[in-house]
């Protein structure tokens, strides 16, 4: 029964990590964080983090939409000059990066101010490349909160000056749930390979606009 109680104790361990990780991050980066776009300060450009436009059977993904439309508002709200789109472009069928381009240009957003960033594997790879690729390093985030504090949290320690946007979220819902529960596992990611592994993006130059 020893072993019994070791694993539960390590398990109670992990968790209890998890957790700390979660609570140290979270207050790390609240003070970084908006939700109204008339009172977040003015920066030169807005990194819009990306995610799929469509989930199981082809259901609207509301979180893509969301952040879309924060977009959308810190432009209107003359808060912003630019906007560089990150994500994954996995197949000629599935590319968050253009899917959101054109999103962003639908929503009122002229396209010569959209840079596009094919190359956003990881949120730490869409972070890194915003100032390695597009010269960012004092800009405004763009994603839903639970998203956005790791972001601000892997940015702020990559020594960016960065503010966060926080985009409408569908709390209670299922998808909410395991985003949350995915997030727990994320966070602690993100210090292994800030603190640890020292981490870097799969590609740290190129890969980026007009593909």
């Amino acid at each position: 029964m020893k072993w019994l109680k070791r694993c539960i104790i390590l398990l109670l361990l992990f968790f209890l990590t998890l957790l700390a990780w979660d609570v140290y991050i979270g207050y790390r980066t609240d003070p970084f964080i908006y939700s109204d776009a008339k009172k977040i300060p003015s920066r030169r450009a807005a990194l819009l983090l990306g995610t799929n436009k469509y989930i199981a059977k082809g259901k609207k993904n509301y979180y893509y939409l969301y952040r879309i439309r924060a977009a959308a508002a810190l432009w209107k709200a003359g808060k912003i000059n630019a906007v560089v789109v990150s994500g994954t472009n996995d197949s000629r069928y599935y590319n968050e990066t253009r899917s959101m381009y054109r999103d962003l240009i639908r929503a009122g957003i002229p396209q010569q101010y959209i840079a596009q960033d094919f190359a956003g594997f990881r949120t730490l790879d869409s972070i890194i490349r915003a100032e390695a690729v597009f010269d960012l390093k004092k800009y405004i985030i763009i994603s839903q909160k639970f998203h956005l504090e790791r972001a601000i949290f892997i940015a702020r320690a990559k020594g960016q000056d960065v503010i966060g946007f926080e985009a409408r979220a569908r709390k209670g819902t299922r998808a909410a749930l395991r985003m949350q529960i995915r997030e727990y596992l994320a966070r602690a990611k993100a210090f292994i390979d800030i603190y640890m592994l020292r981490t870097e993006p799969k590609y740290i130059k190129g890969t980026s606009n007009n593909r």
